[in-house]
């Protein structure tokens, strides 16, 4: 694996008018690594996700994309750069079919300005990639959750990402589920070498997966490190599981 950095954020801030979200962050993610960013449900990771993404611009810091600054652009202009995101509520065009939605998808990426027939390439890929049908008559109609999931992970490959943003890929999911969907990011960095970055608050599943992981607590960084010494450090465990003494209780 080539760990030179793909993404590296310095110092990121957010803050909505007197209260911050997120507070001076700095990680780094190596090409081909996966990334678990986690935190309980208010501790920020989803604000610096949207700073990455160019859903939100940062309050002061950088977001570096192979070495160029992109803190500040738009979601669009990230996208261009080679940025994919799925979203932790799927929304698909209901009235297109399954390969209309991601060949709308692939319009948006990377490759710039592209054909109708090349932009359906990258979609029957993309779909293939999360485990579903080609056949320009599918459609999103009777998809459960699982299947949601994999729609939109099918749009963000779409658009030939070099690194994903997978954004509470478990959500919604039973246990048989979470690990396929693990799986299936896992295969996808494996065999297309795309670097991802996967926001969760639901550890179990993510930490047999990733590389490495980011923990997040009240806006700011309380953890870096291998998913082993994530699950024996104290204060993640507090974050997660409360003080010791409410545990033993």
């Amino acid at each position: 694996m080539n760990t030179a950095p793909l993404l590296e954020v310095a110092g990121l801030t957010k803050r909505f008018g007197g209260f911050t979200a997120v507070d001076n962050v700095s990680f780094a993610v190596g090409k081909g690594e996966i990334l678990g960013l986690l935190g309980p449900n208010g501790s920020g990771k989803s604000t610096t996700f949207n700073c990455v993404a160019g859903m939100l611009r940062p309050t002061s810091g950088s977001v570096r994309l192979a070495g160029q600054e992109i803190g500040g652009l738009t979601a669009d202009e990230t996208c261009r750069r080679g940025i994919g995101r799925t979203f932790q509520i799927p929304r698909p065009f209901r009235g297109l079919s399954l390969l209309e939605n991601a060949t709308l998808a692939a319009h948006y990426g990377a490759g710039g300005s592209i054909t109708r027939e090349q932009a359906e390439g990258h979609a029957r890929d993309a779909l293939r990639l999360a485990q579903l049908p080609d056949d320009p008559h599918a459609t999103a109609h009777g998809l459960g959750a699982a299947g949601l999931k994999k729609l939109e992970l099918a749009r963000a490959l779409a658009t030939q990402p070099r690194l994903l943003l997978a954004d509470e890929s478990l959500g919604g999911l039973d246990t048989a589920e979470m690990h396929q969907a693990a799986a299936m990011l896992k295969r996808i960095r494996d065999e297309r070498g795309i670097t991802i970055v996967w926001v969760e608050h639901i550890m179990g599943v993510l930490l047999s997966v990733v590389d490495r992981v980011v923990v997040l607590d009240h806006g700011a960084v309380i953890f870096q490190g291998t998913p082993e010494a994530a699950q024996a450090d104290e204060r993640v465990a507090e974050v997660y599981l409360g003080p010791p003494e409410s545990r033993a209780a």
